[in-house]
């Protein structure tokens, strides 16, 4: 495996192996919150990696990532500035636009834009002490963006309304009962069983994973009728025949 480290400050910290990558955010002392650095650096890192088959993308120390930076938004709109929201949008689309397949490993607290993040994720590992919330109702707010993820991710509307309306956290085993989160392991195995799945994806064609990733998001996100999804299902695979054969030429 090779490190190559954001240097503007390591705030995102990229480590490439065969055919993936790990991406970790690097601001232990904020909760791994995510200022306008840290996701610009997280963009670029995007970027640079799409020519790996799958990425996982992990926190530092005891969160994953605590949404986006509330000191730095204050300050911001003091200034008249309110860009964070759609650049913190912007990103998670990034993420679903991008042909690896995202696996979160859950590390610890995930609030807000982190729930969002395991949501716009395609897997997602969670340690057993791991927890998630959505807090913006106790200062007044609706979760503008983990509020649509949390329903879009396919979790029940009463389990979605359980996060947005009370603000409660759940623990990782109510994650894993509700398919916010495939596996739940010890934290001690956490970045290991990611890497396991990983290197499993990583052995798959791309092309075959990017156009699959693509799939489920249009069924049953926009094809919901069984004779017009089975005929897409047919396209899907054409498309990769099509693909593969060009890479041939």
């Amino acid at each position: 495996m090779s490190d190559d480290a954001n240097k503007a400050g390591e705030l995102i910290e990229v480590t490439r192996a065969d055919g993936w990558a790990i991406l970790r955010i690097a601001r232990e002392n904020k909760r791994n919150a995510m200022d306008r650095a840290t996701r610009t650096a997280m963009m670029k890192a995007l970027h640079d990696l799409r020519d790996v088959s799958v990425v996982i993308v992990t926190g530092t120390g005891g969160s994953f990532c605590a949404g986006l930076d509330l000191k730095e938004r204050k300050l911001d709109r003091q200034q008249g500035i309110d860009t964070a929201p759609q650049e913190w949008i912007d990103l998670n689309l990034a993420i679903r636009s991008h042909p690896a397949i995202f696996i979160a490993a859950v590390n610890g607290v995930a609030l807000g834009g982190g729930s969002t993040l395991i949501n716009v994720c395609d897997l997602a590992v969670a340690s057993s002490d791991a927890s998630i919330g959505c807090p913006e109702m106790t200062f007044a707010t609706y979760p503008g963006m983990a509020g649509p993820a949390a329903q879009l991710s396919g979790i029940t509307r009463k389990r979605a309304a359980w996060m947005i309306l009370t603000a409660n956290r759940i623990d990782a085993a109510t994650a894993e009962r509700w398919g916010m989160v495939n596996e739940v392991v010890a934290p001690e195995r956490l970045l290991d069983r990611a890497k396991e799945i990983a290197v499993q994806l990583a052995g798959y064609d791309r092309v075959a994973l990017a156009e699959s990733k693509q799939a489920l998001d249009a069924i049953p996100g926009r094809i919901t009728e069984w004779s017009e999804a089975m005929d897409y299902g047919q396209i899907v695979n054409r498309t990769i025949r099509q693909k593969l054969a060009q890479q041939k030429d």
